[in-house]
């Protein structure tokens, strides 16, 4: 029996000492597993590469075509039909009623889209990123004022409210559409980043912050924003298609985009005049912006579904 009891504590400290040490794990912050979670999703690389593509496009639209998108010609080229077999050449998808080449007035057209949507986006998550953090997080009479000035601009219709403002503009740029649709856009975002900011300044780390002697600027930078900036990111992604489409809708109107600027709502404008004889001249713009639109949203619906653990 010592043998045996002498056999098998020896036994034991060697098997222990040749077990492989775990190393601990590294935590993992809500970015990382949401790209984590992103990448495996179809609909975000679909969307993601769609959106690349597009930006490029604005980008370099050299790289696309060459012909001159306000050439036109309309003795030879007065609504010409689609020659499919022509890829990326000037008659691709035809010419419109001024003898233009619908397809490099595509290409062209996605600058100003683009442009509009990016800089409104950023726009009104700045503004509206702001105004809602102060309203969070000071309440009181900050949030009262903000709260009733807020729901003031959220009252007016912001495709109205944009037609009355871009009336003011005798000139009417990519820049005065901006400026119409962040000066009515930012409420929506003042309410998304006031409500995660109330639900955040109550956590612990907050009041751990506080009791540490931590100012107020940096609470608001290294915690409060962190932690409340996820939900806004998601409204904002799925905005920015929205954005998008009320410029073109502005344009068709005829109070948004005006020439020399290429737009697709003033290419659908100008094609509703012909949808009887040449229903092509309105098909393509009208396809390219329902694209433009269907990516951004389809990329918000994947940035939602991964920045919340709910949804997994």
């Amino acid at each position: 029996m010592p043998d045996l009891i002498d056999k098998t504590s020896g036994d034991i400290p060697a098997q222990r000492s040749a077990a492989p040490e775990s190393k601990p794990e590294k935590a993992r912050s809500l970015g990382s597993d949401a790209w984590q979670e992103l990448r495996r999703k179809p609909v975000f690389v679909l969307s993601a590469l769609l959106i690349l593509l597009l930006i490029v496009i604005a980008v370099a639209p050299g790289l696309f075509t060459s012909v001159d998108p306000r050439a036109g010609d309309l003795r030879t080229h007065f609504l010409t039909k689609p020659n499919y077999s022509h890829l990326f050449q000037g008659d691709w998808f035809g010419y419109d009623g001024q003898g233009r080449s619908i397809y490099a007035r595509m290409i062209y057209g996605a600058r100003a889209s683009v442009v509009v949507g990016i800089c409104v986006t950023a726009g009104v998550t700045l503004l509206g990123g702001f105004t809602g953090m102060m309203a969070g997080y000071f309440g009181g009479w900050v949030d009262a004022l903000i709260s009733r000035i807020t729901d003031i601009f959220f009252g007016i219709p912001l495709l109205l409210g944009s037609l009355v403002i871009l009336n003011a503009f005798t000139d009417r740029t990519v820049w005065s559409v901006v400026f119409a649709l962040v000066a009515l856009g930012w409420t929506q975002m003042t309410r998304v980043m006031r409500g995660s900011v109330i639900t955040v300044k109550q956590a612990d780390f907050v009041t751990a912050a506080k009791a540490l002697g931590a100012g107020t600027s940096r609470i608001l930078v290294k915690h409060i924003l962190p932690n409340a900036i996820a939900p806004v990111i998601v409204v904002a992604t799925i905005a920015l298609g929205g954005y998008i489409a009320t410029e073109a809708t502005l344009s068709f109107l005829g109070i948004g985009l005006q020439d020399p600027t290429i737009s697709w709502g003033i290419d659908i404008n100008s094609a509703q005049k012909v949808i009887r004889t040449a229903p092509f001249a309105l098909f393509f713009p009208a396809g390219m912006l329902s694209l433009t639109v269907l990516a951004f949203i389809m990329l918000g619906d994947a940035v939602r579904d991964a920045l919340d653990p709910k949804l997994r």
